[in-house]
């Protein structure tokens, strides 16, 4: 097993530690395909896959920037890129998660 950081950052206080939830974002007749903070809908985060990618969006607290986690399906290998816009973080992440052959 592997696992893996960016660097270490200090624990928060005690009083931070109640978690939360990620909820769906309410839209009249569509499907809903993404979540947001439950107090705080501009961090939002959603998940698109195909065969062989999972890539896990995650908005900056602000709904600002965005952070992709890409996953090979099959090894669980991973990348991870920030970047302003969504599809910009998605393609890097992509990018390095994949060499071509």
């Amino acid at each position: 097993m592997t696992d893996a950081r960016s660097r270490p950052v200090p624990k928060p206080g005690a009083a931070n530690r109640r978690w939360t939830s990620f909820v769906a974002t309410p839209q009249r007749g569509r499907v809903i395909r993404g979540l947001q903070e439950e107090s705080n809908p501009r961090h939002r985060m959603k998940v698109v896959h195909n065969r062989d990618t999972l890539l896990v969006h995650i908005s900056d607290e602000d709904g600002g920037g965005w952070t992709t986690l890409a996953i090979d399906r099959a090894t669980r290998e991973w990348a991870i890129a920030r970047r302003g816009r969504q599809m910009e973080s998605a393609e890097a992440a992509y990018r390095l998660l994949y060499v071509d052959t």
